[in-house]
């Protein structure tokens, strides 16, 4: 096989300007190679669908447990004891992994599934006395909020800053750059008051997190790995799904006629979510950092390089799929990697889609259009695509 240098380019995937509108650069990168090199990071970026899957199912060859930001943790020490979950690999990955997705399985989900489209049916009544608002604070965030810290027992009050947490969490994965500043001056507090959530005497008799603490008694994890499970259920869990639950809503708002698809057959919720997910790509990008020198289509990554994985370019990838800019209920989106893929895969995945199943089913019982009401305002982080206002105008039944 004959190695060759990949282009190079001067892009900055981390410029405000880009992280408001990113289409455009993820598709340079994407027509530039299968690898293409970042000279501003010094970093190797791969846009397209087939090579990101390809990474992200390779543990062995690209590792999370170096960091899934830029930062490189053979050489850098993390802000925060790292992630059991994100930034880990077999073996120290298997047992937190193994204990989460025991706690997030499928008895868990039908025990929470009544309660949680009641909470839903309850959050549109009340949303529903104006026919106009902002559909970020009043749907997306306030339902995770509303009932994701419930099921991991934490009390009712004080849950605004998690998404002050995970917003700075997500934005450490990238430069050091004027986010990470604006965001720098809480890390303490913050920080603080997420790791005092996670002993086990803040946690409610029955949810997720004292689960986890069980989990430790049982001698499955130990109980030093215990509050760190339950950090990362908490820093994954709220931030991400908010981010995809506005990606819905605008992909319907947007879109009259998937949102009549949805009405009319309400069983497409989890469908419509996952095509949002592909379409907007909550998560952006994540990184990895190669355990040898390997080989990606004829270039040689050499050992200990940071390899940057566009996520939002590879569910955009017209040599994936047809029409990528589209949004389409009747999309086969099983390939997507919005969850990531393989090892590392989302472990909430499934919790993300049934909070999404709930809101959605909700709204399309009670409102027979939704449609923009004025001009969104994005939600600038290094590592998520969000937005951060988006008015509405709902027409009920």
């Amino acid at each position: 096989m004959v190695v060759t240098a990949p282009p190079s380019l001067d892009a900055d995937p981390f410029d405000e300007e880009v992280l408001r509108d990113p289409l455009a650069l993820q598709a340079e990168l994407r027509d530039a190679g299968p690898v293409v090199h970042l000279r501003r990071y010094d970093v190797y970026g791969l846009a397209r669908h087939e090579q990101v899957h390809a990474a992200l199912t390779d543990w062995q060859s690209f590792q999370s447990g170096a960091g899934v930001g830029l930062a490189n943790f053979r050489e850098e020490k993390p802000w925060r004891p790292p992630s059991l979950l994100l930034e880990a690999d077999p073996p120290r990955h298997d047992a937190p992994r193994a204990v989460l997705t025991k706690i997030l399985g499928p008895r868990a989900l039908r025990r929470l599934r009544e309660s949680w489209h009641a909470e839903a049916e309850a959050l549109v009544d009340e949303v529903l006395t104006d026919r106009e608002f902002d559909a970020v604070p009043a749907l997306a965030q306030a339902f995770p909020l509303r009932v994701f810290p419930d099921a991991v027992g934490l009390p009712r009050d004080d849950r605004e800053h998690l998404l002050a947490y995970g917003d700075h969490a997500f934005n450490a994965f990238g430069p050091p750059n004027g986010l990470v500043a604006r965001g720098a001056p809480r890390v303490a507090e913050l920080s603080g008051r997420v790791n005092a959530q996670c002993a086990r005497d803040k946690l409610a008799d029955g949810g997720f997190g004292a689960r986890i603490w069980a989990a430790a008694d049982h001698g499955d994890i130990t109980h030093e790995q215990a509050p760190l499970v339950v950090r990362s259920l908490l820093t994954a869990g709220v931030d991400t799904t908010v981010h995809a639950l506005a990606a819905i809503l605008y992909a319907l708002a947007t879109h009259p006629g998937q949102w009549r698809r949805l009405r009319d057959d309400p069983g497409l919720a989890r469908v419509a979510f996952d095509e949002a997910v592909r379409w907007e790509s909550p998560v952006q990008t994540f990184f990895r950092t190669a355990t040898t020198d390997c080989d990606i289509a004829g270039t040689t990554i050499p050992e200990g390089r940071k390899i940057l994985m566009f996520l939002g370019a590879a569910n955009r990838d017209p040599r994936r799929w047809d029409s990528p800019d589209a949004f389409d209920l009747s999309r086969d989106t099983s390939a997507h990697v919005g969850f990531g893929m393989g090892l590392h895969q989302c472990v909430g995945q499934h919790v993300a889609r049934l909070e999404a199943e709930a809101l959605l089913t909700a709204l399309a019982r009670r409102v027979r259009r939704i449609e923009p009401a004025g001009t969104p305002v994005r939600h600038l982080n290094n590592t998520l695509r969000a937005w951060a206002s988006m008015p509405v105008r709902i027409h009920p039944e």
